[in-house]
Parts: C-alpha cells; structure tokens; sequence
C-alpha cells in the first residue's frame, strides 16, 4: 500500500499530475510508446493495485489514487492481452527474469487485503484467467487494522479547520471547501510521514475522536477478515504475500523489531492458511520505508522475491535485485488506457533516469 503517493519521485509525479498525464497522453498519441518499447520495456512488469471499487463519488478523496474501477481494471486486463503480455504468477517471475521470452510479462499485485479485491477484483481476473497476488499485514485481518491515511481524509472532510504544528509553530487550516482541503491535506500529509509512525498515528486519532470519527470502522468496512481471506486464498490464480504485522514503514524500525514485524506476519498467515508466504510487499515502499537493510533482510529470511513501490518495468539484471523489484500503479487518477500503454512501454521511466534502468539503491 502507499497512501496517497508512495514515494517522492511519485509524490513529483502526482503533485505535477496534469503535466505528467500530457506527457503520457504524447507519448500515447504519437505512439511513442510502440517505438520505445523494444528498447525501454524490459522484460514486463509489476502491476500494483489496492482498492478495485466503484466510484464513491465524494469530491474530497485523495486516496481515491489507491482505487481504479472494476470496469477500468476489466479494460486494462483486455488491453494488455492485446498488447502480447502474459499474465503471469509471481511464483513464476525468477524463472521470466533468468530466462526470458520473446513475450512481455504482467504479474499483477494488490496490497493491503480490500474486502473488494474479493468482491470485484477476482472475478474479473477469474474472467481473463490472471494470477494475482494479495498482500495482507495480519492485524488487518484481525480487525486491528489503521487505515490511518483514510482517517486523516475523513476527519479533513468532516471538519471546517484543524491546527497543527509541523515544526515551525502551529497553524490554522482552513477546511472550508474541496480545494482548501485539498491543499491542508498535502501540507499535512507530508508533515505527518516525516515523524516517528506511532506518533504520526496517534495524532490522526486524536483528531478522529475529537471529530467523533471511528478508525476502527473504518477499517472493518473496507478490510477482509480471515475467513473471506481463506475464501479467496483457495482461488487457484491467488497468491497470499506478507505484509508486516502491522503495516508500518520497517526502514524506520531497531532491527529486531523489523524483523519481528516479518516474521510474526509470516507465521502468523502461516498458520492461518496452511501455506508459508514466499513473496514480500513492503509497506509504503519507498526508499524511506525499504532500503538496502531491508533488502538484505527479506533475502536472509529466504523469501522469493519483494516488492517495492519504486516506479519502473523488470529487466534482466533484476535478477541480482529480487528483493528491490520496481511496480507500476494502476493510479485512479490515471485510469486512461493510453496513458497505460505509455507506461507499460517503460518510455517515461527511461526519460527520467536516463542511461539508468534499475533504481534499486
């Protein structure tokens, strides 16, 4: 999961949202994308995913990035098949790495364990006969689950104004339309990420219970419990990846507590379901959340592969990385099929690191 954005070069991307969406619609329109592709595409890519719902239709939704539409995800799927992609499992992404085909691959993956992944995601992969995997912190599904970015929206949304001291004094933010929020929730956000998380989380509840807002519901609508997890587990094309315990951004972590935070939730699914997890997410994922201790870690700890949410496509050296794969975001600010070819030609990704491929440090 990433809330909102999930890394600086994304936050850059998305903060500079219409002239990111121009450049993809160019790259689209002058078909760029299929003149790049041999070169920039690499060998496919990791699709991320999070929500697969209808819209809501509220006007104040920044996390309405971590959503795409059932009918969006249905054209997506169809529009890759067209392109020659293969659908793919991740237990089968090492041996597409060390030995590649003259096909691209998609490996298409969900964070966080949506109640809707089950109720709208998986018959629309069942459809186009798709692997997918879910990634799944267990006190989610215990119903402990923060979903403290869905929170914070809903306490911004509620309220007329909030204060609050981001290290230079406190201040007044007004809340009176979609736009001030917009602009309160940004400035707040990133505030927020800079501190240590459990502070970072009990000042967004504070702010619930003052706004007479309940996280914990919050999280039990949204979130699968165990049993609707052994439902969708016993799915042939699902693949269950571990998350963390309790969702939080282990490169801030001691050591031992990061790594207790991977071990519990292992055993923990483990036990749940009968089958140890071979495949890891880190939470968040951006070089602030995983870095090279944690790449080493999950290695150590003999996963098969984990993901990131670093922005790019899968190439052949990644064989050396496979505990630092890139993804690429179905965002639902960009659900635009052309915009999508653009990015699965690896095209805007070779622009901005040229001469560099891989982001991996």
């Amino acid at each position: 999961m990433y809330p909102r954005t999930v890394d600086r070069v994304g936050a850059g991307m998305m903060s500079g949202a219409p002239a990111f969406r121009a450049a993809l619609r160019t790259i689209s329109t002058l078909r760029l994308d299929r003149l790049a592709a041999p070169v920039t595409r690499g060998l496919g890519a990791i699709i991320m995913l999070h929500q697969v719902c209808p819209p809501s239709g509220e006007r104040f939704e920044p996390s309405r990035i971590l959503q795409i539409t059932p009918d969006f995800l249905e054209a997506a799927l169809s529009m890759v098949r067209s392109q020659g992609f293969d659908f793919i499992a991740l237990d089968d992404l090492l041996l597409r790495i060390s030995t590649p085909t003259d096909r691209p691959f998609v490996a298409f993956t969900l964070d966080d364990g949506y109640r809707d992944n089950l109720e709208h995601a998986a018959p629309i992969f069942a459809r186009f006969d798709a692997p997918y995997a879910i990634y799944l912190p267990d006190s989610f599904a215990d119903g402990k689950g923060d979903l403290w970015w869905l929170t914070l929206e809903a306490v911004l949304r509620k309220r007329t104004s909030i204060t609050f001291d981001s290290g230079a004094g406190t201040e007044r933010y007004d809340l009176a339309d979609t736009d001030a929020k917009v602009r309160a929730h940004s400035a707040i956000y990133w505030a927020l990420r800079a501190r240590d998380e459990r502070t970072m989380r009990a000042t967004i509840a504070e702010w619930a219970a003052e706004s007479d807002i309940d996280p914990a519901k919050i999280a039990s609508d949204l979130l699968m419990g165990w049993d609707e997890i052994r439902e969708i587990a016993g799915d042939p094309l699902c693949t269950i990846g571990a998350h963390t315990t309790d969702h939080l951004a282990i490169a801030k972590l001691p050591a031992d507590e990061m790594r207790d935070q991977i071990v519990q939730n292992r055993t923990r699914l483990t036990h749940e379901l009968g089958v140890s997890p071979r495949h890891f997410s880190y939470p968040y994922g951006d070089p602030g959340s995983a870095g090279p201790r944690e790449f080493a870690e999950l290695a150590a700890l003999g996963f098969e592969t984990a993901v990131t949410t670093r922005k790019g496509m899968i190439f052949a050296d990644h064989a050396a990385h496979v505990h630092a794969l890139p993804r690429l975001s179905l965002n639902g600010d960009f659900q635009d099929l052309g915009m999508l070819r653009a990015l699965l030609s690896g095209l805007p990704f070779a622009l901005r690191r040229p001469g560099r491929l891989l982001d991996v440090g």
